[in-house]
Order: structure tokens, then sequence, then C-alpha cells
């Protein structure tokens, strides 16, 4: 028997599919091509489910280290009291993607979680390589840190939450506050997390239903890393599946599909934190592909996706 769509998200991918089959992919390194695809369908699949009524959202600005100003948006929901709190960042392979794209499932996590979360604008390569994203989410890190008594937030129960991308900003940003000390981060929250640039040799078990691909990986890599990308010399802050010494990182959870191209470095990264003594939680989805749970929002593999992410917020 070999791998395949689980049902319900083959009956949810189908229009997508067609619609897909008929369409020419980008060309490998074609970023501007990939922006104009894919932030159109994350829009509509962050407003495909209501957006709760009891989140409010205000913005807040942080500067980084080269002076950029680098916009977050606070959201809370109404009587939340003092609390943990998560540092959210969007996934697009580092490439595209907006926070105005995932108010959606921003508000859903705070309202579901009544754990306010501070979504980050950090720039997108290749106009902003490395290590320019990751030195705007490490600045909301400080940022989130020193107004935490404001916002009502217990600064020693602060975590870190992304997909894809994001997901990989998540675990950079723990490595990167663990070398420099600080700020503390309470739990990082991995889905589906975006880790090595080395992940290019097509697996023909997952090929045909990556909708993340590997051209679309040979693409972003490059554009965050330049000529480094899959060399010797790239770091675990840039790409964390070269992480070699994993101790003293924070709890995880790491979960990711298994029709996924980031399957194999997931496994792999939930491995080396459990080897080094790290608390790992870790779920592979059958017969799930990358953005399962924004694809087919009403299947029981993403409803469990969602309700396992929502309990893990409320564990900061």
């Amino acid at each position: 028997m070999s791998l395949g769509l689980d049902p319900e998200i083959a009956i949810a991918l189908a229009p997508m599919a067609g619609a897909m089959a008929d369409a020419t992919p980008p060309a490998v390194g074609d970023v501007e091509a990939r922006r104009a695809l894919w932030e159109p369908i994350i829009g509509a699949a962050g407003t495909a489910q209501p957006i709760p009524a009891d989140v409010t959202t205000t913005d807040h600005h942080a500067t980084a280290d080269d002076g950029a100003r680098i916009t977050m948006r606070w959201y809370t929901e109404e009587g939340a009291t003092p609390g943990p709190a998560a540092l959210f960042f969007h996934g697009g392979g580092y490439v595209f993607g907006h926070i105005d794209l995932f108010d959606g499932p921003v508000s859903r996590y705070v309202s579901a979680s009544g754990v306010p979360m501070l979504s980050v604008e950090y720039r997108r390569a290749p106009e902003h390589p490395f290590p320019t994203p990751l030195e705007d989410a490490y600045a909301a890190l400080r940022w989130l840190h020193d107004n935490a008594a404001a916002l009502g937030v217990d600064p020693a129960r602060i975590g870190v939450m992304g997909d894809s991308a994001g997901g990989g900003m998540a675990a950079a940003l723990s490595i990167l506050a663990r070398d420099r000390g600080g700020p503390a981060i309470a739990r990082q929250i991995l889905i589906m997390p975006m880790l090595d640039d080395r992940t290019t040799e097509a697996d023909p078990h997952i090929a045909p239903y990556a909708l993340w691909s590997y051209d679309d990986n040979l693409t972003a890599w490059p554009a965050l890393l330049g000529d480094a990308a899959g060399g010797p010399d790239v770091p675990a802050t840039a790409a964390p599946a070269r992480l070699e010494d994993a101790s003293g990182l924070p709890p995880a959870y790491v979960e990711v599909g298994q029709l996924d191209v980031f399957r194999d470095e997931d496994l792999a990264y939930a491995t080396k934190l459990s080897r080094a003594g790290v608390p790992v939680e870790f779920h592979l989805h059958p017969g799930a592909p990358h953005e399962f749970d924004s694809i087919a929002v009403d299947s029981d593999v993403a409803r469990r996706a969602v309700a396992d992410r929502v309990r893990v917020l409320r564990s900061i």
C-alpha cells in the first residue's frame, strides 16, 4: 500500500488541484511569481472561516538593530487575565506573506486558547537576506519582554510559534536567544517547520502531493542565504537542521504531514532535540500535505491538529 491523501483532504483539495494542474508552476528562482500565486490563496484561506469577534488587535513597532521599524500586531481576547503570550511568525518560505494575510488564523488561535499573540512583520528575502529576518524576530522578542508588564504578560511564559518558514523562524529564534543569553523563551511551537536548506532531492512518495515543492525550496533558500545555500557554512540560526548542540533549548511541539516536503527534516529535528534532553511532543499526520489545516479546515486531522496547538499554547 502506497502513501496517499487523507480522504477528507483529497475532497477539499480537488478544486485547487484541478486549477493548479492547468497552471504552469513558477520557474526555480522566480520569487515574484510565487508572491503573485500564493498571497491571494493565503488571504482567501485565512478568511474562509469566521474571524472571532472577541479578539481585538493593536499595532506596535519595534526598532531593529539596523534602525528599521518593525510592525507587530498584538491580538488579545477581551477580558484576558495576565499569563502567557506567544510571538507568531507567518509562513511563506521567507519570501512571501504579510501579517495582514494571517489575521484570521492568529485571531482564531487567540480566541480558542485565551493566549494573546504578537504577529511579526519580519522583512523578507531576497530583498532582506539572512540574518535580517531573524534579527527582526529577535527585536520583537525583546520588545515583548520589555513591555510584558504593560501588556499583562508573564515574561517567564513567552513562547514562539510559526508555520512553515515561520516555524523555522521560531526554531531559529529559540537557538539565537539561547546563544545570546535571552530573552528567555518558554516553549517553541513548530508547525510543519522549514528547517533544512539541503532538502532539494525529490522524494517520489511526496512529490505528487507537494503543495510546497522542491522547486519552491530551491528558490526560497538561495533567496534567504545566497550562494551559501546547501553549502558547508550555513549556521543553525539560518537553517536549524544544521544545529549540532540542542541542549538548553525550550520544550518543543513539532508537527508535520507525512506528505510534506519538510517531513524528514522535522522528524530529524524532533529526534535531535530529544537526544539533547529537550522535552518534545511530535505529531506525524498521515495523508496530510503541507498546510493541510488551511486546505481542509473541517477534516478530522485538521481539527485534531488545531486542538493540539491550542492545548500547547495554553500550556506555555
